[in-house]
């Protein structure tokens, strides 16, 4: 067996900050079968490139250990990105207010 099939869960980008824990069933060299176990509906397999992959686990309860300890590290970032958006959001009104300002001097002429 592969070092791959022996790591048959992942975890898969959902969304900035989180992943989904997903179960490998079948895979080739560049895509990737299988299912969302922690989904209501599980559905049909899906099929996904092998670059989805974040990373992979021997077990699903190693996947979703490491999916709270990502999650719980994303977190230590939070005040540092909010202050970060809160410059950017100054700055572009900064940036706004020169723009007028400059239109309104230029009509003044």
């Amino acid at each position: 067996m592969s070092e791959r099939m022996e790591r048959p869960w992942a975890l898969m980008r959902h969304h900035a900050g989180w992943a989904d824990v997903f179960h490998i069933e079948s895979e080739t060299p560049d895509s990737i079968t299988g299912f969302y176990p922690d989904r209501e509906t599980v559905g049909p397999p899906v099929n996904y490139s092998v670059r989805a992959v974040l990373a992979r686990y021997p077990t699903l309860e190693a996947a979703r250990s490491a999916r709270e300890e990502a999650v719980a590290e994303w977190r230590k970032h939070d005040a540092a990105v909010r202050d970060a958006e809160t410059q950017l959001r100054e700055a572009e009104k900064a940036r706004e207010d020169a723009w007028v300002k400059c239109l309104r001097d230029a009509a003044e002429r």
